[in-house]
């Protein structure tokens, strides 16, 4: 699953998740944060599972560790469930928010069985989000293109052998060094996103968005071509299509005098947004 989805909000704040095994699972710990308000949601969370134990309700029956994003941007692994078994905990979290999260749980959790069954949904929702936020129309259509054909090159890489959230991360990575000469992370650097869970795509002008399409559709089509299969093969055809993306980036930059790598990023939206909620 790309970092798209990879977070849903509920009355503002963040919760982390996860398509694992054909379901979203959620972090336990996000959730025990929303719910509670508690200051230490991971201290509550110990709590809850020995009333758990004492309920009859064996927790680690159902509950999985899996690789999240934590506050320092790195991938750590956190407890996490699927919508069912949160639904259970949440039972026996004392809060007033249960019942409307209940509902918003169940219906989260529902749509992406939906977006499998009719991909449409999916971006119709994504459309819907960016509007929300403020972006430029003919943004948004680059943008949502974007997510496809990174979809598509996401799945081509899980048929060949990727698996580890990691390995897509360093091939992520060798796109983007060989388009832009960064990394992502060097890249949001530059570009002055500071949160580890703001998406570097949703920052991105035009032809950053043109030129990432370029690089990652060009590596699925010669990842496809070669039959390209395993991490260390993966990672010279991802190169190569990322050296596509940079020579027209290169070609443009001498043909308008200047490069379009640019420190241009739609912060002010969020910043917009978060004044009309006051």
């Amino acid at each position: 699953m790309s970092t798209e989805n990879a977070l849903v909000v509920f009355e503002g704040k963040n919760i982390r998740r996860l398509w694992h095994k054909k379901e979203w699972h959620f972090s336990i710990i996000d959730i025990v944060a929303v719910l509670t308000d508690s200051s230490i949601p991971k201290r509550y969370w110990s709590d809850l599972k020995a009333k758990l134990l004492e309920e009859g309700f064996e927790p680690y029956d159902k509950i999985v560790q899996l690789k999240m994003p934590a506050e320092d941007g790195k991938l750590r692994e956190t407890d996490s469930a699927n919508t069912e078994t949160m639904l259970r905990l949440i039972q026996s979290i004392p809060s007033k928010k249960a019942e409307p999260f209940k509902q918003w749980l169940a219906q989260v959790g529902y749509e992406r069985i939906q977006e499998i069954e009719n991909p449409e949904l999916a971006q119709d929702r994504a459309k819907e989000y960016y509007e929300l936020k403020g972006y430029p129309k003919e943004w948004i259509d680059k943008r949502l293109r974007g997510i496809a054909i990174r979809q598509e090159l996401t799945d081509e890489w899980k048929s060949r052998g990727v698996e580890e959230q990691k390995d897509f991360v360093i091939l992520t990575n060798e796109i983007s060094k060989a388009t832009f000469g960064k990394t992502v992370g060097e890249y949001k650097q530059f570009k002055g996103i500071k949160k580890p869970n703001q998406n570097l795509r949703d920052h991105m002008t035009d032809w950053e968005l043109i030129l990432n399409m370029v690089g990652e559709k060009a590596t699925t089509d010669i990842t496809i071509a070669k039959d390209t299969k395993g991490l260390l093969k993966l990672k010279q055809t991802a190169k190569e299509g990322g050296n596509i993306a940079k020579n027209t980036r290169k070609e443009l930059d001498q043909k308008i005098g200047k490069s379009i790598i640019s420190k241009e990023n739609y912060l002010h939206l969020e910043k917009k947004k978060k004044k009309e909620l006051k």
